[in-house]
């Protein structure tokens, strides 16, 4: 079996965005993981959807170090922790479509990270070149283009299955962003930009398309990636075992603010 050929090894299923709890989104990252790898769901693409902002940092960061929480106390802003590494997120529900991708590891079996982040971009980068954008991946987890940098990717390999998920900038709110996050001098001085800002290509300013329309493009471009695309949604039980992560693990003090 060729490298492309694997995504149509499967009947891969879709769930478009539902508007939930910052939290839930990062139980339900973990319940369809562990799902998929017990063959209980297949291999799916979820879209997320929101209803309040949030900044989330990655499972290996600290909150004091990215965070400036008097600032996200005063806007309202959710501070949640994921499942996958990498780096802290300012999330604005209508600025941001976030995805994440659960599958068996056989879908990347052989491939290094590096490799399996290009393999697993390979379709948004197509979806967002046929909007016009001129769009590549940088490894190891970037989505970028000539307009900036448009999004970040992570992935975790556990429970016998992969989640790759990655939030793409559609619009970008930097004044509020700054306050917010604890970005670094050596961040803000990279190849002499001064501002941390001046380095995203939100897609809104790339393409003047709607935020859905976007969404809809991606949905499109995975499903002729993978044969098919079967749609579905979160069941009940799903979202109880969702549930019950909230209140024993993502929704509690000691996940969030535990030190690595």
């Amino acid at each position: 079996m060729s490298v492309h050929s694997r995504w149509s090894a499967y009947r891969w299923h879709l769930i478009r965005p539902m508007p939930v709890a910052s939290v839930v989104n990062h139980a339900l990252d973990e319940v369809l993981l562990r799902r998929v790898g017990a063959g209980e769901r297949q291999p799916t693409l979820r879209f997320w959807g929101r209803i309040e902002p949030e900044v989330v940092i990655g499972r290996f960061q600290s909150v004091r170090n990215e965070v400036d929480e008097e600032a996200a106390r005063r806007y309202g802003i959710q501070i949640t922790r994921r499942l996958t590494g990498g780096g802290a997120m300012f999330v604005e529900p209508e600025n941001i479509i976030t995805y994440s991708i659960y599958a068996p590891l056989e879908l990347v079996s052989g491939m290094s990270f590096v490799e399996s982040y290009a393999f697993l971009d390979e379709w948004v980068i197509e979806a967002l070149r046929s909007l016009g954008i001129d769009a590549w991946y940088e490894p190891i987890n970037d989505i970028t283009s000539s307009g900036g940098k448009i999004g970040g990717a992570a992935q975790a390999r556990r429970f016998g299955a992969v989640l790759h998920h990655a939030t793409l900038s559609y619009d970008l709110n930097s004044d509020r962003m700054l306050e917010v996050l604890r970005i670094g001098k050596e961040k803000l001085s990279d190849k002499g930009i001064t501002s941390a800002a001046r380095r995203v290509g939100p897609l809104r300013q790339q393409t003047n398309l709607p935020r859905d329309v976007i969404v809809e493009r991606m949905i499109e471009t995975f499903a002729q990636r993978c044969g098919g695309l079967e749609e579905d949604e979160v069941s009940e039980e799903e979202m109880a075992e969702a549930g019950e992560l909230i209140r024993t693990k993502y929704g509690t003090r000691e996940w969030t603010y535990t030190l690595p």
